[in-house]
């Protein structure tokens, strides 16, 4: 399939649409004589990917056009670069017409003289976490292969710890560690939370702490184990605290007040911190560092408002020299 991007099989590889001798492969893999790679994928699918017959001259690759956007950079070396992603910016394509957060990183590098065309037609640099479109926060990428193939690693494998911050509804006086199963339904893009597991379900695991209660809301730090779609959505709505914003999981009637008096049109859900363990290779500049991001200052605004204490509303930009202990501080 020539006409398929590398981030189409990194993100066919996590749905277990790729099997390597009959078991889900990883991608990181050495193939030897005799192996069997089967594609578990539509006809549509594939005939969108194959394109017309090849022929003899390659096709030029054309720079991907984007607007112009001044990304948030946390962090950056020769492998790596970590963007505090806006709500409302896609992490990856979901449509072809789509711009996203990888198109704004390729569109950087490009600019910046980091990769140049002739390059792209071996290697696409790709994020190697996702938000959802409304949610702010750390979002790392890969500028080199290796540098991607092992920060994906970390993720998949959960050798690092995330924090996020949210605001949620009502008054949370004790953290909690909640465990169980998420259900997607793919026709309403909605996850239900079971304490038992089903056909099709997965397992999931988070844990939170209030950090400051205000007025009519909470503000959390979480800490998510396991990373799976909507995750912290669907679990701070089944502890009766949805996320304020959150009209998926959300409580309408406080979501509309909050959209008519600050224009508010995303959920407030931010992952504020990345803390990384001991790292050699290409990521030995990250051994044993915090990436942490700020919050949007909309978000900050809406915790001021609700008389959420400014000491749990500044954090850092960019990376800390030491990641100290990346458990709970309280526990």
């Amino acid at each position: 399939m020539p006409l398929a991007p590398k981030s189409f099989f990194y993100k066919m590889l996590r749905k277990k649409n790729i099997t390597l001798n009959g078991k889900k492969a990883a991608g990181q893999e050495k193939l030897a004589e005799g192996d069997r790679i089967r594609f578990f994928l539509s006809d549509e699918t594939v005939s969108k990917f194959t394109g017309p017959a090849r022929t003899t001259e390659k096709p030029e690759r054309k720079r991907p056009v984007v607007p112009p956007v001044e990304l948030d950079i946390l962090y950056e070396d020769r492998h790596t670069l970590f963007i505090n992603k806006p709500a409302g910016m896609l992490s990856q394509k979901a449509a072809a017409e789509d711009v996203s957060l990888v198109e704004y990183v390729t569109g950087y590098l490009l600019k910046s003289g980091q990769i140049t065309d002739e390059e792209l037609r071996t290697f696409h640099p790709a994020v190697c976490n996702r938000l959802d479109r409304n949610t702010s926060g750390i979002v790392a990428a890969g500028k080199t292969l290796a540098a991607l193939q092992e920060l994906s690693a970390m993720f998949r494998d959960r050798t690092l710890w995330k924090y996020y911050l949210c605001l949620v509804a009502g008054s949370v006086q004790e953290g909690a560690h909640i465990d169980g199963y998420l259900v997607k339904d793919p026709k309403t893009n909605r996850v239900s939370f079971s304490k038992a597991e089903t056909a099709g379900s997965v397992r999931i695991e988070t844990e939170y702490r209030p950090l400051c209660e205000g007025e009519g809301a909470s503000l959390l730090e979480v800490h998510l184990i396991t990373g799976k779609t909507h995750q912290i959505r669907a679990h701070m709505a089944v502890q009766g605290h949805p996320i304020i914003g959150d009209y998926k999981y959300g409580n309408r009637k406080i979501n509309d007040r909050y959209r008519s008096t600050y224009g508010l049109t995303f959920q407030l859900l931010h992952a504020a911190r990345l803390c990384i363990p001991q790292q050699d290779g290409v990521l030995a500049g990250l051994s044993g560092k915090t990436v942490s991001a700020p919050l949007p200052e909309l978000f900050r605004r809406i915790c001021l408002d609700r008389h959420i204490g400014k000491e749990y509303l500044t954090w850092p930009h960019g990376i800390q020299e030491d990641s100290g202990d990346p458990r709970w501080r309280n526990s």
